[in-house]
């Protein structure tokens, strides 16, 4: 149960994704400074991108056909949610991320398996990498977040409370390094800023440097 006090900041992502993950260690902070509390579910650029594997850059392809590397963690990710919960698969994000991002580690069943034991989970969730048993569910939690925030975005998305009690969900913030401290609180008091006023939809400018892993 969230405390009364909190405000819930439901946050999709999907673990492959270095501008999600940023994102996703600020949003750990915000909690550290600010009553909010962070759901976690899964969105997948594997199926965001499914139907327009011709349009992406070739690089990106292999991994995103089904059974590609992209699935991996994400599916992994969904059976982690669906057998042990929303904390638990924020404790295995924390664990793959740090291993894809910080680390720098390849998208293998020895990466898994190990994020697995750092979360302390169950070995075994790995076979769900080359399984399609939670596929469905995946779909269903990568649904749910394209549908609050719509078709032209990636990941991570964000849902936060908007006017009127209503949920308003955006793409990003993308961010490099994560903010820490009140730097990352006052970047929060903006997001809620904007989510608040009616008809706001986009702030964007060039990235001109890539995501700094602390």
């Amino acid at each position: 149960m969230t405390a009364p006090d909190k405000t819930v900041a439901d946050f999709w992502f999907d673990p492959v994704c270095p501008w999600a993950w940023m994102t996703s260690r600020w949003m750990l902070e915000v909690e550290k400074v600010r009553p909010v509390e962070v759901r976690w579910h899964v969105m997948s650029l594997a199926v965001l991108n499914e139907n327009r594997l011709d349009e992406l850059p070739e690089e990106y392809v292999e991994s995103m056909r089904p059974g590609g590397s992209s699935w991996w963690p994400v599916r992994v990710a969904i059976a982690v949610e669906q057998q042990h919960g929303q904390e638990a698969l924020g404790r295995f994000y924390t664990a793959i991320g740090t291993r894809l991002h910080n680390q720098g580690e390849s998208r293998t069943r020895e990466t898994l398996v190990g994020a697995l034991e750092d979360a302390g989970l169950p070995a075994s969730l790995v076979d769900a990498a080359v399984s399609e048993e939670y596929d469905k569910q995946l779909r269903a939690s990568h649904k749910e977040g394209i549908d609050r925030v719509g078709q032209d975005v990636g990941t991570p998305v964000i849902s936060v409370p908007g006017p009127d009690g209503t949920e308003v969900a955006f793409f990003g913030p993308v961010v490099t390094p994560a903010p820490k401290g009140e730097a990352a609180a006052r970047l929060w008091d903006g997001t809620l800023l904007v989510a608040s006023t009616p008809g706001f939809y986009e702030i964007k400018r060039t990235r001109t440097q890539g995501p700094i892993f602390d």
